[in-house]
């Protein structure tokens, strides 16, 4: 079990994708403590301006609007990357998902 911090704040839409992402990305099982930022002076002075902010037991982070891609790069650098998952969703993106036959591939769309 590997133990992470996210400090976070209510409605931060970017904290829940990097969540969500990292419950599907994850190949060992997480407890993640939240912290949230607003309700201390300190880590909002110190975290607003960079959440997410997802911290190993090491103290190495990673911070902002990242990317599945960078989450799960973060992740297989620890050796906590499920890359069977990893590959999964990268084939969801390579799915059609748009209308009159338009294709996302790797977050770019394509005309058929």
């Amino acid at each position: 079990m590997i133990h992470l911090t996210l400090y976070t704040t209510l409605g931060c839409h970017l904290c829940e994708t990097l969540e969500a992402g990292l419950a599907r990305l994850a190949g060992v099982e997480v407890r993640l403590t939240r912290v949230e930022i607003s309700e201390d002076e300190a880590l909002l002075a110190r975290f607003g301006e960079r959440i997410p902010v997802l911290v190993d037991e090491a103290g190495e982070a990673l911070e902002g609007a990242v990317s599945l891609a960078q989450l799960a790069e973060w992740l297989a650098a620890r050796g906590w990357l499920d890359d069977s998952a990893w590959q999964a969703m990268q084939g969801e993106a390579d799915a059609p998902s748009e209308p009159g036959g338009a294709v996302r591939r790797r977050g770019r769309r394509y005309l058929g």
